[in-house]
Parts: C-alpha cells; sequence; structure tokens
C-alpha cells in the first residue's frame, strides 16, 4: 500500500482528534480510531510510529486551530490590547455554549499523562504557554508594569473557567471570570 496521502493524513488526524476529546486518550483504542476513521490499523502505523504520536499530532492540530481561533475572536470583539484580555472571557463563553464544548483537550491530555518529562505532557503545557505568551504581548501592549505576571493571572482564570464550565455543563464561569479579569486589570500597577 502507497503512502497516505496528505489530505487523507490530515482528515485522519482530525477525525482522531475529535474521538480522544469526546472519550478521552487512555480509553480511545485504536481498533475504535480504525474504525470510525475507516483506516486500517496498519495504514495507521505507517504513519504514526504509535499511538503517542498519534495523540501528538492531533494536539498540534487542536493547538493550530484553537489558538488561531481564540486569538481571533478576541480581536474581532475588542479593539484594545486591554479589551482584548477582556474579550478573551467572551470568546470562552461563546465556546462553552457550543454543544460540542466537553472542556480542554490539553488539560485532558496532561491528565492521562502526568509525567513531566511525558512528550504529551510537554505539547498540553507548550500551548498553555504560548497563550501566556500572547495574554504577556496584550498586556505590555497595554501599559502594564509587570506585563508576564498579569498575563499568568488571566491564564489561571482562563482555565479556572474551562474546568468549571466543563464540570458544570454551564457558560457561567466565563462571565465570573471576565469580572475577576476586570478587577485584576483595574488593580494592576500600569508603567
Amino acid at each position: 500500500m502507497g503512502a497516505m496521502s496528505q489530505s487523507k493524513r490530515a482528515e485522519l488526524i482530525r477525525r482522531a482528534l475529535d474521538l480522544f476529546y469526546r472519550n478521552g486518550f487512555h480509553a480511545t483504542g485504536m481498533d475504535l480510531v480504525a474504525r470510525e476513521t475507516g483506516v486500517s490499523k496498519t495504514a495507521i502505523y505507517k504513519h504514526f510510529r504509535t499511538k503517542e504520536d498519534l495523540i501528538l499530532a492531533t494536539l498540534r492540530l487542536r493547538d493550530e486551530t484553537f489558538r488561531n481561533w481564540l486569538l481571533r475572536r478576541m480581536a474581532d470583539l475588542a479593539e484594545t490590547p486591554e479589551g482584548q484580555l477582556l474579550a478573551l472571557f467572551d470568546a470562552l463563553a461563546e465556546w462553552f455554549a457550543q454543544d460540542s464544548f466537553r472542556g480542554c483537550l490539553f488539560i485532558k491530555a496532561s491528565a492521562e499523562y502526568q509525567d513531566a518529562d511525558h512528550p504529551i505532557n510537554r505539547e498540553a503545557l507548550a500551548h498553555k504557554r504560548l497563550l501566556l505568551d500572547h495574554f504577556a504581548d496584550l498586556a505590555a501592549q497595554a501599559g502594564f508594569a509587570d506585563p508576564r505576571a498579569l498575563a499568568a493571572q488571566i491564564l489561571i482564570l482562563k482555565e479556572g473557567a474551562i474546568v468549571l464550565a466543563a464540570m458544570s455543563h454551564s457558560a457561567a464561569a466565563a462571565r465570573d471570570a471576565k469580572r475577576a479579569a476586570g478587577q485584576l486589570l483595574t488593580s494592576a500597577a500600569r508603567i
């Protein structure tokens, strides 16, 4: 059997991502992935040496699509850097309200692969660090004295809101986190 086309490979990753997101990583066996994607296990293993390699590919895809969506929504919802830090929570509320919302794939990944040295744990953390960098850039543009510390606090509010929204099946956590973020921004020192 020849090499899988790029579009078939991309489709396999996208469909595997949906399965892992809905069912969890350990609970989703490669038999299920093969059955649901219509790609034989032999063909899957030609392109992904291990299930973990496939998981890493799904995390990279999710990082790219989710960050692109989130940063674009923040920019669409607010013109100023400070406004975008608050708009983060409006974008989250939209995500939480979707029927497909099942929490954060990266939180799930780090919960299932807890060893700090595991490539899946490191990939999950890399996603959060990229968001932290973006929040810090916005905080710096907005003139806050310690943009990195402020970004870390915003990230904590974001992550807490995601976990509570997933557990409660309610978007209310986004509103509560936005209120807390507003208080943070109001009280944070400026240059």
